[in-house]
């Protein structure tokens, strides 16, 4: 009987297809890519078409002569890594290396792993997708291109290991141009008005009170822009008399949101559960690749993660009805199937992202997911079947209330008569909850809807009775800082990126300390800032978003047949090698010239610069080194820059530098606290803040200090590299119980309550503490 070789791209995928393939097959994994550009070179031939010179990754040689051996024991080949241009560039990779001669190998795109699937893609295999694989290997060369020429150039004129990319540049720019609208925003003031109505009481309605807000001062839109103008409204409407003048009652339909492509569901899940956009696309992989449930082994949850179509199977479309039907009954189940319309470039193979069995729900999966997991799966199937149920019915209720003197006996007033003040209340209740029984999407704060009130019964000319009134101050709003949801859409809509990209652009900004993330909030850092103004300076093409966008449709392209690889890379080289050279002479040099700033020196007058050293930016004297004036700054909600007195984030120590002797300093800086000479710039010593507990290996006599890294806080000798003692955990001066030895080490979990353990790996003490008095506070 033959046998055929099934190579997937991840071991955990490997697993799953397993369960479902019998004997007749053998199962790999490549574990990811297996070549890549060279880490040492460009590693594109410029003079022969930008052909590129792949090399096999370290660790990849064993894995390769694993997957030749086992090729040679097969009638045929089966290449099924993801199916997208990442997972086709693998496949090509894949067959090029295994030497598989005169066999066949043929192409498998799972976009579920479910058993029906599975055997459909095996049943119907594919040749190797030409283009698809040269659109990625020309993403591959631009974004080369872009990081190895650009980048050497940042080392040269700001600082060794500062890096640019393509598409990460963009998005950059879309979060500094976003701070500058901020530093720019001056707010305005301005006043609402709101009033307390009810009823009559021997109305129908009932006493039943209710807000509404001014609108209008006569036939104006009322704009009241300080204090006294609203109190002098706030007199004249205490003195009015209200009626409603009109009732607009409306019913609206609700739809359900698409279900989930890439780029929503990362909103969604950053939205709902603060989750960044790799933490989602890492959790989501898991599911999809499959996750043991119970007895059943390892079975894939849902559908392919990367993508941007909005299909859904008729099966899969089917046995949502199937399941809403029952679940809810026939009111909730639409007449016939929702579709949904994808963008012009989705791909259209992909599905969305979906369940692959709407009976497999969240509460049957509870015990066999982790929370983070059962989160997003929840997420998914909730969308899922949403969006195949009916739409919610909003009865939606506006109306208007005239305030002004006594109309005199009239019972109605006419159609042209225009009160003093009109003020306005709205509310909505739900008719029939449709989709919203079971999920409501979640939105972004400056999206976020204010709760509609509950409104009594009215009729036109009703009186009404104030029961009181006020007048509020409010300032105009600066536009919020991006989150991750709200920069993947802005990238989204702008064209930039694509499913597989999102994550790595942010995760990239974020690793190169170009952008902070705080409280959900992307906000450049000092040294994101200055790149991207240098780059906006020197290489306007590869931060502009028309042009990026176009390179992408370019890309897209390409996978479609319709342009040459090579038109692409020609067109975008002749201007960048421009570009390029003319930034070698003209970018600004921070290394010699610092970057200029309007402020003087205090001790001579001279203009400050802004430097960089490994601490991050700081103020200096340009007329170093006649003038050794250096400082900390800071910057207002303005950006203005102001300096910082050293001995404001700098305390003295009492120990002394070992190369000049003048005192150390206390410093903080991007990775913690260090000590520091305080004769800088003229000694620029540093190192790391010990203990004062000694170094427990046995005849080194070091001492333990504190270091950081991107990775946060650790501890280590400070006889490095001669002692390579170093842990995690904050050392305590205590000795083992157990053991004897020196020192043990603390770790503090998630709930703020520490445990100690011996520094000894052969020993396994551990001590919980008891937590401090403060800890269950509260607050935040």
């Amino acid at each position: 009987m033959s046998k055929s070789l099934l190579i997937v791209e991840s071991p955990t995928k490997a697993k799953t297809l397993e369960r479902y393939l019998g004997k007749d097959f053998i199962v790999r994994a490549s574990v990811g890519h297996i070549k890549d550009l060279p880490g040492n070179k460009l590693g594109i031939d410029l003079d022969e078409h930008f052909k590129p010179e792949y090399q096999v990754m370290r660790g990849k040689k064993k894995v390769i002569e694993d997957l030749r051996k086992a090729a040679a024991k097969v009638d045929a080949v089966y290449l099924g890594p993801d199916p997208d241009r990442e997972g086709e560039a693998i496949a090509w990779h894949i067959a090029e290396e295994i030497e598989a001669g005169e066999k066949p190998v043929r192409r498998v795109l799972f976009y579920e792993l479910t058993k029906k699937a599975i055997q459909e893609a095996l049943a119907s295999p594919l040749e190797l997708n030409r283009k698809l694989y040269e659109a990625q290997q020309a993403r591959r060369i631009l974004d080369r291109l872009v990081g190895y020429m650009i980048s050497p150039l940042l080392w040269e004129k700001v600082r060794r290991g500062l890096s640019a990319g393509r598409v990460q540049s963009v998005a950059l720019r879309l979060i500094c141009a976003r701070e500058k609208e901020i530093q720019a925003f001056e707010k305005e003031e301005y006043w609402t008005i709101d009033a307390r109505l009810t009823p009559e009481p021997d109305s129908a309605s009932g006493k039943w009170p209710f807000t509404a807000q001014l609108i209008r001062c006569k036939k104006k839109k009322c704009t009241i822009g300080s204090q006294e103008e609203a109190e002098h409204h706030l007199r004249a409407l205490r003195d009015l008399l209200y009626r409603v003048g009109r009732v607009e009652k409306k019913e609206r339909q609700r739809k359900p949101s698409p279900p989930f492509i890439t780029s929503t569901l990362q909103q969604d899940a950053a939205r709902r559960f603060h989750f960044s956009a790799k933490q989602t696309m890492s959790i989501a992989q898991k599911l999809y690749e499959g996750i043991e449930v119970g007895e059943d082994g390892a079975v894939g949850l849902i559908t392919y993660m990367r993508t941007d179509s909005t299909r859904l199977s008729q099966d899969a479309v089917q046995a949502a009805r199937e399941y809403i039907g029952q679940r809810w009954g026939g009111d909730y189940l639409p007449a016939k199937p929702v579709a949904y319309k994808s963008k012009e470039t989705a791909q259209g193979a992909h599905e969305a992202i979906r369940p692959t069995d709407v009976n497999l729900t969240p509460e049957s999966l509870s015990k066999s997911l982790s929370r983070e997991q059962l989160n997003l799966y929840t997420l998914i199937w909730k969308r899922f079947i949403a969006c195949q149920m009916a739409p919610a019915l909003i009865n939606q209720t506006t109306i208007d209330i005239a305030a002004e003197g006594d109309t005199g006996s009239k019972a109605t007033v006419g159609l042209d008569h225009v009160p003093d003040y009109t003020l306005r209340a709205t509310g909505s209740i739900i008719g029939f909850p449709g989709f919203l029984a079971l999920y409501e999407e979640g939105r972004d704060d400056q999206d976020a809807e204010k709760a509609d009130e509950k409104l009594p019964d009215l009729t036109e000319n009703q009186k009404l009775d104030l029961l009181g009134i006020e007048h509020k101050q409010h300032f105009t709003q600066p536009p919020p800082r991006y989150t991750e949801a709200t920069l993947i859409k802005m990238l989204e809509d702008l064209g930039i990126g694509r499913p597989s990209t999102y994550a790595t652009i942010i995760s990239t900004i974020l690793d190169r300390e170009y952008v902070l993330r705080q409280k959900q909030r992307l906000s450049p850092t000092e040294l994101g800032m200055i790149i991207d103004t240098l780059l906006q300076a020197s290489f306007p093409n590869i931060v502009d978003v028309d042009f990026t966008a176009k390179m992408e449709k370019g890309l897209d392209e390409i996978e479609k047949g319709a342009n040459p690889p090579l038109t692409l890379l020609d067109d975008f080289y002749r201007d960048f090698s421009e570009t390029l050279a003319s930034a070698r002479t003209g970018m600004l040099n921070l290394r010699t010239a610092g970057w200029p700033t309007d402020l003087t020196c205090p001790r001579c007058t001279k203009p400050l610069k802004i430097r960089l050293s490994r601490s991050g930016p700081f103020l200096a004297c340009s007329g170093y080194p006649d003038c050794s004036f250096t400082s900390d700054y800071e910057r207002d909600e303005k950006g203005k820059i102001h300096p910082v007195e050293h001995q404001h984030n700098s305390t003295e120590t009492g120990e002394t530098c070992e190369k000049c002797g003048q005192p150390m300093v206390l410093k903080s800086g991007r990775y913690g606290n260090f000590l520091a000479c305080s004769g800088y710039p003229k000694c620029r010593n540093t190192r790391p803040v010990s203990t004062g507990i000694a170094c427990p290996r046995e005849g080194c006599g070091g001492q333990l200090v504190e270091r950081m890294s991107r990775r946060g806080r650790f501890y280590g000798c400070n006889k490095y590299p001669e002692c390579k003692m170093v842990f995690q955990g904050e050392p305590v001066r205590e000795p083992c119980p157990v053991c004897n030895s020196p020192v043990l080490f603390r770790r503090t979990g998630k709930t703020g309550v520490g445990s100690l353990f011996c520094i000894n790996p052969a020993c396994k003490f551990k001590k919980k503490e008891e937590p401090q008095p403060n800890m269950a506070s509260g607050g935040e």
